[in-house]
């Protein structure tokens, strides 16, 4: 997703891939296969490079520091992407900046997770610190007896164990940072999980007062300063009415983001951009919102095995929804692409929503989704 608007502003992009079948490799003109936790495969893809990016936080901060060495201008900097690679780092410094975060802990053993829950009150979030996403790597624990279930977690390193927040909605702030330290924030957006991935996001959140959503937009835009972001990063957060103030930060990701997606139809410069323009210490593009709302619908695969057989039926049904699709082999619960509505003159949420739910669904399944959308209203 990034390729076309590399095209547009007269950027080559080069991929190292984790094989040739990948769907990256389809969208640019140049790829290399290769792995990125070994030195050598990084060091011959980034010769020659201006700048070296990512489109998830797992390469190793020691390769990547060693890339450094190299003169390699790598994009966000291994010191910030730590903070996204490891949840406990992250913490620490969410804590160090004074900004909200659950009650958290370092875990070791399953007498220290006991302890921890003991002291806060059940029930309790036990997370790993590094590699989980989309739900995965996270357990919640209602009782003391739950903590049998996490034993096998224990493998020497430290587990985070956090409260479990009480919540009204998950949001989140996307933001653009360039290296010399101009930033932007878009509209803080409602993301909307279902079991632990994103299915929706509403930009911008509605009834969000636009106090919060100034507080929420300037902690994310700090949080980028402090920590030395570069490019795009997400921070996701709970809403917590009633508290001050009135938010807690859940996660960080160094990265265009699945929350962000919306940006690609609903603003005036999607996440894609804005990260080259970022990483490439450019002027950052405007975040105005071309509608005034716009609904991002994630679709998974389905009962429709050929995505694009449905495409007659869902242009058709929904000219004014934007479809895309990522290139993935559609496995059952795998995200395999989104749907972007935005407001047209007039609109209201629900109608935006519903464009985008009925093309989703008719994507999944293969079949105008109206009626399944009515049953399940």
């Amino acid at each position: 997703m990034m390729a076309p608007p590399a095209v547009q502003l007269g950027f080559t992009l080069r991929v190292l891939a984790e094989g040739p079948d990948v769907s990256a490799v389809a969208a640019v003109a140049s790829s290399t296969v290769g792995d990125y936790r070994n030195l050598d495969d990084l060091r011959e893809f980034a010769r020659g490079v201006d700048v070296l990016t990512f489109d998830h936080e797992h390469v190793p901060g020691d390769l990547l520091r060693a890339l450094q060495a190299d003169g390699v201008n790598v994009q966000p900097p291994p010191e910030a992407l730590a903070h996204a690679q490891d949840k406990i780092v992250m913490r620490h410094a969410i804590d160090r900046l004074g900004l909200p975060n659950p009650e958290w802990a370092e875990v070791s053993t399953i007498e220290e997770l006991h302890a921890f829950g003991d002291r806060i009150g059940w029930p309790i979030v036990l997370k790993t610190p590094r590699g989980g996403y989309d739900g995965k790597g996270v357990i919640v624990l209602d009782t003391p007896a739950d903590t049998a279930r996490a034993a096998s977690w224990f493998q020497g390193s430290p587990l985070l164990a956090e409260a479990k927040v009480d919540f009204s909605r998950e949001l989140s702030a996307l933001v653009a940072r360039t290296p010399s330290g101009a930033s932007r924030a878009w509209p803080v957006v409602h993301s909307i999980q279902v079991d632990g991935v994103c299915d929706e996001v509403i930009a911008p959140a509605a009834d969000l007062t636009p106090e919060l959503a100034t507080t929420i937009g300037d902690a994310a835009l700090r949080i980028a300063d402090q920590l030395g972001v570069t490019g795009v990063m997400a921070v996701e957060l709970f809403q917590t009415p009633g508290t001050e103030p009135g938010f807690m930060v859940n996660e960080l990701a160094m990265r265009p983001h699945n929350s962000g997606h919306w940006t690609m139809d609903g603003s005036v410069t999607g996440q894609f951009e804005q990260h080259l323009r970022a990483i490439l210490d450019l002027p950052l593009g405007s975040t105005a919102t071309l509608g005034t709302v716009t609904v991002m619908k994630n679709y998974l695969g389905g009962t429709n095995v050929d995505l694009y057989s449905a495409y007659p039926t869902a242009l058709a049904a929904e000219p004014e929804a934007k479809i895309h699709a990522y290139g993935k082999e559609v496995r059952p619960g795998r995200k395999i692409g989104h749907v972007t509505a935005v407001a047209l003159a007039g609109e209201n949420l629900d109608t935006v929503r519903d464009r985008a739910e009925r093309t989703a669904a008719i994507l999944r399944d293969g079949h105008n989704g109206t009626e399944l959308r009515k049953d399940n209203a």
